[in-house]
């Protein structure tokens, strides 16, 4: 039972880097089809994580060194996190860019053309990287794979039921958005560093985020009260 609530908040607290990308993603679609992405995209995830608990010997021999890079041994796990902080990186990128640039006009023009499908496609390749690192960390702190799976489903119903509210309240506010996105390229920037084996504590990532997240709270509380007295 421990090891199940273990691995259960586990999943939930290292899952929040994949809760923004998802809402940042399904922000893009129309209104009517924005929850619908999110519902695909935790899907997905549940999806791709016990297809990898339940293979755990092919998830093992993606430690194994497959080649060298200035006297780094560079494994299959390190080419995932690499290829996948890379693609994070230049996706947060593209979006500060539109959420800078794109005029409103342009914005739900672009939103009625974007494609349902191809923003799933996004969260699914992010969604292997995120799985695959969770999935080795996880490895060790259970016995038994189905722990691990119930522990999966459990986070992503938590999830689930969350993700709404958290995608119309980043929509709702574009600093938040940009807060969100600001931690995307972090996340980014560790898993290109941990595909180097330089390891950065996701604690500090997270607790930075945390504490901007507070600070623009209370910037929206002060702003909404100078509003009511005006």
């Amino acid at each position: 039972m421990a090891a199940l609530v273990t691995l259960t908040v586990l999943e939930i607290v290292l899952g929040i880097d994949n809760i923004i990308f998802i809402s940042i993603m399904a922000g893009k679609l129309p209104p009517a089809e924005r929850q619908k992405a999110r519902v695909w995209g935790l899907a997905l995830a549940m999806i791709t994580r016990i297809g990898l608990l339940c293979s755990l010997v092919w998830v093992m021999k993606l430690t194994q060194s497959l080649f060298s890079v200035l006297s780094h041994e560079i494994t299959g796990r390190d080419l995932v996190l690499i290829i996948g902080g890379l693609f994070l990186l230049a996706k947060s990128t593209h979006e500060i860019h539109d959420t800078l640039e794109t005029h409103e006009a342009e914005e739900i023009k672009k939103n009625a053309a974007s494609k349902f499908l191809e923003v799933i496609t996004q969260i699914a390749i992010l969604d292997i990287v995120f799985s695959l690192d969770l999935v080795i960390t996880a490895i060790g702190m259970a016995d038994h794979v189905g722990i691990m799976v119930v522990a999966v489903m459990v986070a992503v119903v938590f999830m689930l039921f969350f993700s709404k509210a958290i995608g119309e309240f980043v929509e709702r506010h574009p600093t938040i958005k940009m807060l969100a996105l600001s931690f995307l390229l972090l996340i980014g920037l560790s898993l290109v560093a941990e595909g180097f084996h330089t390891h950065v504590p996701k604690g500090y990532i997270y607790f930075a985020m945390a504490f901007s997240v507070f600070v623009e709270m209370m910037s929206l509380r002060l702003r909404k009260g100078s509003k009511v007295k005006a």
